[in-house]
């Protein structure tokens, strides 16, 4: 941990950067460039490369390390059980995520429902991970495919989100039926697999017969839920394969745009608010497959992707929050990566595809050289 930043392994040895609370994407960038700086800079004297990409393109299961963490061997265990995909995701996929802030019940309740509502465009601009085993899949974002077939009961778009009266309570319901993993105790996972914490709050947990759970372990438990977007202490935004460095700074500027000035964000919900929940679902399936060519009932996702980029700029424009000693006057900037995803249709995943079926002749192993940090 280092200046309220920490950096962590995931279970199949992706890099994570858990970066501080900040208020400007200027310092979001700021951020992540010294830590990549820092990654390459080891990197280079071990002979290791880093790669930005929602899916590892050639390895296979068997191929890839196990980090050595108790909550990791729990999961792996537990995922056949409750899902085809559960393992892919541990080891072999990996995301960029924003974590954002809320200022009432109310607020939270706006921002969650447009962030669960648009997470499918946000997967569409940030689709990075066409391969999997050394070939094209069918899919512009293999990592959000994997998602949907790993557990139902802690995944998914949560259509009890847009229903009236949604609020925190609801939110904590929900999570007191999603199964429990594990409880952490002096140091150790305990098995508490497919338990209930509902139970756990009564004091009859089987795995810690009359304890009651801290207020740690229900911190924990929320770890646990994975929705398309979550409500922790603030919502995180979970719909963005990993990608290329530019992007990183991409993916909080697109949701701080939206979510951080109220005129963007009643523009961001008006878009989205009378869809329903198969509309919502159908999209999200869309994305992973087709990306920006995603289409559902007279939705086209280039579309909406362009509406919803405006939005956010317009956003980011209306916050005005100056960087570079105040040279730059706002955080607009931050976008041009996914203005010109618009601007050409192509999004890091179609990139990597015209590669494949050009320059590269089918040899996908060139893209460690080529799009290695």
């Amino acid at each position: 941990t280092k200046d309220g930043a920490n950096v962590s392994l995931e279970p199949g040895g992706q890099l994570e950067l858990s970066g501080a609370p900040l208020e400007t994407i200027h310092q979001t960038c700021d951020e992540v460039n010294v830590h990549l700086r820092d990654v390459k800079h080891i990197a280079d004297e071990i002979g290791v490369g880093f790669i930005g990409l929602g899916a590892a393109p050639i390895w296979k299961h068997e191929d890839m390390p196990v980090m050595p963490k108790g909550r990791y061997k729990l999961m792996t265990d537990y995922m056949d059980r409750v899902g085809t995909m559960g393992k892919t995701m541990m080891y072999r996929t990996c995301t960029v995520q924003v974590n954002l802030d809320f200022g009432s019940e109310a607020d939270m309740v706006q921002k969650f429902r447009t962030a669960l509502a648009l997470q499918p465009v946000a997967t569409a601009l940030f689709a990075n991970s066409p391969f999997l085993e050394g070939k094209p899949n069918g899919h512009k974002s293999w990592r959000s495919r994997v998602w949907r077939d790993l557990d139902a009961d802690r995944t998914g778009m949560l259509p009890f989100v847009f229903e009236d009266g949604f609020g925190f309570e609801s939110w904590v319901e929900y999570a007191l039926d999603v199964p429990m993993y594990f409880v952490y105790r002096d140091g150790k996972y305990i098995d508490a697999l497919g338990m209930s914490f509902r139970d756990f709050l009564k004091g009859e947990l089987p795995a810690l017969p009359g304890e009651k759970p801290s207020l740690s372990d229900w911190a924990d438990h929320l770890t646990t839920v994975f929705p398309e977007a979550r409500i922790k202490q603030f919502i995180e935004m979970r719909g963005a394969d990993g990608g290329p460095w530019r992007r990183l700074c991409a993916l909080p500027a697109f949701w701080v745009g939206l979510t951080y000035d109220q005129t963007a964000l009643d523009a961001a919900w008006d878009l989205c608010k009378d869809w329903t929940a198969e509309q919502r679902d159908a999209l999200r399936v869309a994305a992973s497959v087709d990306g920006l060519q995603a289409k559902v009932d007279g939705i086209n996702m280039h579309d909406l992707a362009r509406e919803v980029v405006a939005i956010s700029e317009a956003g980011l424009k209306a916050r005005a929050r100056p960087g570079a000693g105040g040279l730059v006057p706002d955080e607009t900037h931050f976008l041009n990566a996914l203005k010109e995803t618009i601007e050409t249709g192509k999004t890091p995943a179609d990139e990597l595809l015209d590669r494949y079926h050009g320059d590269w002749n089918g040899d996908i192993s060139r893209i460690y050289e080529d799009y290695s940090y």
